[in-house]
């Protein structure tokens, strides 16, 4: 492989990881408005679409393995090309998350909702803005826009809180809510590992563009 041909791939693995990622954000956003109109057709769409996260992040690790067999990279390629491998977990394990939030919508079906949506569809904003964020800074190399996005899972985490425990008192109260709010519990808690794993993105992101290893997510 020539050196050209080296940074030509180098340039579709940055171009797939931006693919992966608006995937996932779009994964996150349906899941939700599925949620909210109770739209079941959709909810099953993004069940199937997660095979084609799936196959992309496959994709991208033979790619990634590929260029560290046959290049040896140094310094900052190689740098790049592991955060990339880091990435591509984290975001397909943010994509198995909103197909389980789908999922979830399955099972609520039309049944009427316990409570009002309003913290859930927030943690779920702020989850797409996270990885928005994320990937200006990744294609930019901005460690300010990095560390601007991990800020939001502070939130996040807040609204998850909030929700599991006026769901608790839900339940408590009537034990006819026990089935619904334990699927709005495992909503929320799949949201809030979203939140952990786009924070992850900005720890990756910020070694590829300084080499400094920071921890950002909340112990």
């Amino acid at each position: 492989m020539t050196r050209e041909s080296f940074h030509e791939q180098l340039n579709k693995l940055r171009n797939d990881i931006l693919l992966m990622g608006k995937m996932v954000g779009n994964a996150i956003a349906l899941s939700i408005e599925a949620l909210k109109r109770q739209d079941l057709d959709l909810a099953e769409q993004v069940v199937m679409d997660d095979e084609k996260i799936d196959r992309l992040e496959l994709e991208i690790e033979r790619g990634c393995l590929s260029l560290l067999a046959l290049q040896q990279p140094m310094a900052r390629d190689l740098r790049f090309i592991g955060t990339a491998l880091k990435i591509n977990t984290d975001l397909e394990r943010m994509g198995d998350y909103a197909s389980n939030i789908a999922k979830l919508v399955l099972s609520i079906g039309n049944e009427p909702f316990i409570k009002p949506l309003t913290d859930i569809p927030m943690m779920a904003d702020l989850a797409q803005v996270m990885v928005r964020e994320n990937l200006t800074a990744y294609v930019n190399e901005d460690r300010d826009t990095a560390l601007k996005a991990a800020m939001h899972d502070h939130e996040i985490n807040n609204y998850y809180t909030k929700t599991f425990n006026e769901l608790i008192d839900l339940m408590t109260k009537d034990p006819r809510n026990i089935k619904q709010a334990t699927y709005f519990l495992f909503i929320a808690r799949y949201l809030e590992r979203i939140g952990d794993h786009a924070t992850n993105l900005s720890e990756w992101i910020i070694y590829m563009i300084t080499g400094e290893r920071l921890e950002l997510n909340e112990s």
